[in-house]
């Protein structure tokens, strides 16, 4: 009967719209396994640029060697001051900052860095865990979380 088609069609059509709600939450759902964007901005002292390029260029072939976690690892200059210097990071989730924060020239690197720069703060481009969040405080870095509201991540 036409009543019955009708049902049937609303039916598959309310399980349509629910499948897609489902699917919009779960890619809207941020957190530890979620890819996440670091930026560390650092100001390194007028006389010890290349002391300091010559220590993050040591660090970042050791991060991309034992960090298959870390997805981008760039150290980006300011084009409009020369001793402003950027490292712009993509983790794969909370593990992988973990991770690269037990990596070992990571930790001399951080040791290294007061000696050779003046200031040193991090933004935090997506939704992290409670643990990453213990682990970035635990680091004494000054740093800011700007935790996904909405949107996709293709990393």
């Amino acid at each position: 009967s036409p009543n019955k088609q009708t049902e049937k069609t609303k039916n598959k059509f309310h399980l349509l719209i629910l499948s897609i709600s489902n699917y919009f939450l779960f890619m809207t759902n941020f957190g530890a396994d979620t890819p996440f964007i670091l930026l560390a901005k650092i100001t390194v002292k007028e006389d010890k640029v290349s002391e300091y390029l010559e220590l993050a260029d040591k660090t970042d072939k050791a991060v991309e060697a034992v960090e298959p976690g870390m997805l981008h690892h760039t150290f980006d200059q300011d084009p409009e001051n020369p001793l402003v210097f950027v490292w712009s990071e993509a983790y794969k989730n909370d593990e992988a900052f973990i991770a690269h924060l037990a990596n070992p020239a990571v930790g001399e690197y951080l040791q290294e860095h007061p000696k050779l720069a003046d200031d040193f703060t991090v933004e935090v481009y997506g939704t992290v865990g409670d643990k990453c969040l213990e682990v970035m405080k635990g680091t004494g870095v000054p740093f800011k979380v700007f935790q996904s509201k909405l949107g996709y991540s293709r990393l």
